[in-house]
């Protein structure tokens, strides 16, 4: 949900909202940003540079909120605009409890560039590559 209406302009109050939600995912509130995707917030809604309520919480350690989002239809391997994964980040960030959160909620370990098993062997992270590789 980042359509742009016809005349350009985005109603400040709604920039304020989404502002407020992807603060949400980042914090890892996750009943706050429940509730809003269950008042009708997209699950896989997306700010400016491709990053949506996963990848935001996945990188921030918050797995309790990626796997609620991923419960309400969230997109566990949906890329960004660099083509990065929620699940890559994760691996990146070191979080092993998000990382299990992806990939029960069916992410794809070798999607996105680097991929998170690029990203493990990189970092030569033998616990989370085991995870991937699982």
């Amino acid at each position: 949900m980042t359509a742009v209406p016809p005349d350009g302009e985005i109603d400040p109050r709604l920039l304020d909202l989404w502002a407020r939600v992807f603060g949400m995912a980042r914090s890892g509130d996750t009943k706050s940003l429940i509730a809003y995707v269950e008042a009708g917030i997209p699950a896989n809604l997306t700010n400016d540079r491709g990053d949506t309520l996963v990848m935001l919480a996945a990188y921030h350690g918050h797995a309790e909120a990626v796997a609620a989002l991923i419960e309400r239809g969230a997109d566990p391997g949906r890329v960004n605009d660099r083509g990065q994964s929620p699940l890559a980040g994760a691996v990146f960030k070191n979080e092993p409890d998000v990382v299990k959160a992806l990939l029960d909620g069916g992410a794809d370990p070798r999607a996105g560039s680097p991929s998170a098993i690029e990203a493990a062997t990189m970092f030569g992270n033998t616990e989370l590559l085991a995870l991937l590789e699982r």
